[in-house]
């Protein structure tokens, strides 16, 4: 409290006292027994209010003990239940959620990973995939400034994401893993990994690379085939040993017929082995009969040119030729789309030969585009010319229906540069993306698409795409999200087909160990997105037979439905729009394959390196209760004493109004009942 508050105190407490005697004390007529009583709660009621003007401000301090964090995070994969340890995780959890002496210690707080991270109140074991590294960047997140041991129980074993080995340098808490799974070494043949494209095309052969491993002392022979029904269509005699533990194969196989082709990869085993799921893999390519060719024309260098081409070659189904603009004109014929990149004069040509034969258009435009030029050979948009520049930033439109849009996280995307002003179009226009400047978000195009005369264009105001790739790397750890973006972009401007009201994306078939997602986007009669409709998928099995019908869920501007419950097999299926005789079917096939049913063992090894680099301990399941006892005794973990400083005003003290309301209730009262008033 300040010095000039307590003198305001001070002074309140004098006025106050004089008011309440000049009451009772020098202007009543007679004296009385209860006027010292009656000055009293007069002084009191003045002084009350008079603090209450004043409001001085109080310091509350309080004292606490903050207990350090336990984190607990469980493996809840597949693999848990395959080396039997699902009993063994549960009861190593419930101890440990249920010690009194480490909840006297620590906050406990569990988890459980598979391929995400999540909260938990029970385990299932049904993940497909297991990424440590990525439960312990979130967690690094979580408690990135506070003191939590962290508690990692699994069997070490990684199937997807960066190895977890080097999450200790980045996450500073200690880990104490708790290894599950069997640690003796069994002999053992399998297929490591099957590389193979998902596309091929009519009449070529499609390159197959397969990396088999063995593990084990004895010699052994062995032969590996791929089975397409029941045909060989490929056999390979291999021989093994200690010293010689791998192979890796390199061959062709031909792409006869269209349509979805499976295979099955397999190898024969002459040792008695544990596990024989991994002895055989189940793959499948797409054939079909031709390539999207994009061609990029630019009389320019830029890094943009790179990065639009990597994107759209994303997809085996697509191929982009980087040319220049009169090299175009005699190759014309050969693409499906023309992606012009910041066109001038020089381009002059190429805009006469794509108008005469209404081909489809992708303009990216920047500082160096000759508006001049584009103004006057385009019919469809204008842009003032100022001769200046300056940096968009992106936000993305949410009522754009021409195509299912996912939302990249545009505003943490580097701004473009553009030439500055507001491009003015002339025909029915739909926007992907806004510009956004700073802070303010604009109403003006940065990337539109429309259709006009059965011809599809699309036009990017700014130049720097490549950063929205790189930005995009960052935030998502790879390219598939942006490249997907462009992708689909790309996929509706090579396309002339009618728009139809019920659209659906979705692959032709999917691992066994990946989500199965089918999205589906709705327009009324005015092909504007519905955001009220209900749409239901009918599934048949092929092979059982058996009807299934699950509704989708709407998110964001389209509808979507996870499917990745489903057992592997060849699939039917119906969308159809409940309010309107409107629907789509089609077919997929989802491959039998479960990556978490290829180990045996326990990645010990590994898990004692996480141990030692984070300055943790690894134990085993048997002896799991001698890390609690050791948690329990490890002086880096003791609660720590804190303090909390409070600036309370008086104001904010409702038993002051109180105390007031009861003296001035009481004096009345008295005064009443003395016959005074």
């Amino acid at each position: 409290m300040s010095t000039q508050t307590l003198l305001y105190i001070i002074l309140a407490g004098i006025v106050a006292l004089l008011l309440a005697l000049f009451q009772y004390k020098f202007k009543v007529k007679r004296a009385s027994k209860n006027n010292a009583l009656f000055a009293f709660l007069r002084f009191l009621s003045i002084f009350g209010v008079l603090l209450l003007l004043i409001n001085p401000k109080f310091e509350q301090i309080t004292v606490y003990n903050e207990k350090p964090n336990l984190v607990v995070a469980v493996d809840n994969s597949n693999s848990i239940v395959q080396l039997n340890q699902e009993g063994n995780a549960k009861e190593i959890v419930n101890y440990i959620s249920n010690s009194e002496e480490l909840n006297n210690k620590f906050n406990i707080d569990v988890f459980s990973f598979g391929k995400s991270l999540n909260t938990t109140d029970s385990l299932v074991f049904n993940e497909r995939q297991t990424n440590i590294d990525k439960a312990f960047n979130e967690l690094n997140q979580i408690y990135k400034n506070t003191l939590s041991p962290t508690l990692l129980i699994t069997d070490g074993n990684q199937t997807y994401g960066s190895d977890y080995e080097y999450v200790v340098s980045k996450y500073k808490q200690a880990i104490f893993p708790v290894v599950l799974g069997d640690t003796t070494r069994y002999s053992d043949l399998k297929i490591k990994q099957l590389n193979v494209n998902k596309y091929a095309y009519l009449k070529n052969k499609f390159p197959v690379e397969v990396i088999l491993v063995y593990n084990g002392d004895e010699s052994l022979n062995s032969k590996f085939e791929i089975k397409s029904g029941n045909t060989v269509v490929y056999s390979k005699n291999v021989r093994f040993s200690k010293e010689k533990s791998s192979e890796i194969l390199n061959f062709n196989l031909p792409a006869n017929t269209i349509g979805v082709k499976t295979y099955r990869a397999s190898i024969e085993s002459s040792v008695n082995e544990k596990n024989k799921v991994n002895n055989s893999k189940n793959f499948a390519v797409e054939v079909i009969d031709e390539q999207t060719k994009v061609a990029i024309v630019s009389s320019i260098l830029h890094p943009d040119l790179g990065a639009i081409k990597k994107s759209i070659e994303s997809n085996e189904q697509r191929k982009a030729t980087l040319l220049k603009p009169r090299e175009l004109i005699d190759q014309i014929d050969d693409f499906q789309l023309v992606v012009l990149y910041q066109p001038n004069n020089s381009f002059k040509s190429v805009f006469e030969v794509l108008k005469t034969k209404n081909r489809n258009k992708f303009i990216v435009s920047g500082p160096k585009t000759d508006w001049s030029f584009l103004n006057s050979v385009n019919e469809s948009y204008k842009l003032d010319i100022t001769n200046q520049t300056e940096d968009y930033q992106a936000t993305l439109n949410a009522n754009y229906n021409t195509f299912i849009v996912e939302n990249l996280n545009f505003n943490s995307f580097p701004p473009l540069l553009s030439s500055f002003g507001e491009p003015t179009f002339s025909v029915p226009v739909e926007t992907i993306l806004y510009k956004k400047v700073g802070s303010i978000e604009t109403e003006e195009p940065l990337l539109s698409t429309f259709e006009i005369g059965g011809r599809r264009e699309a036009v990017l105001f700014g130049e720097n795409i490549w950063k929205w790739r790189a930005q995009s790397y960052v935030n998502n750890k790879g390219f598939n999200e942006f490249d997907n973006f462009i992708g689909k972009l790309i996929q509706y401007l090579a396309s002339n087909k009618r728009k139809n009201r019920l659209d659906i994306e979705y692959e032709s078939f999917y691992e066994g160990n990946n989500n199965v997602i089918i999205s589906a986007q709705f327009f009324n009669k005015n092909y504007e997105f519905d955001a009220k409709e209900n749409l239901k998928i009918t599934l048949k099995d092929k092979i059982s037979e058996t009807v299934k019908t699950v509704p989708f869920i709407l998110k964001n501007n389209n509808y979507q439905v996870d499917l990745s419950s489903l057992p592997a097999s060849d699939y039917d299926f119906t969308v159809k729009a409940t309010s309107e005789n409107i629907s789509k079917s089609g077919t997929f096939k989802i491959l039998e394959y479960n990556v978490e049913q290829q180990f045996l063992n326990a990645d010990v090894t590994k898990l004692r390196k996480v141990a030692t680099n984070s300055k943790g301990s690894s134990y085993f399941v048997d002896n799991y209760k001698v890390l609690v006892n050791d948690l329990i005794n490890d002086e880096r973990y003791k609660p720590i004493q804190k303090s909390s400083k409070n600036i309370v005003p008086l104001i904010d003290w409702k038993y002051l109004l109180a105390i007031i309301a009861l003296t001035l209730a009481i004096e009345w009262f008295m005064r009443k009942y003395n016959g005074l008033i």
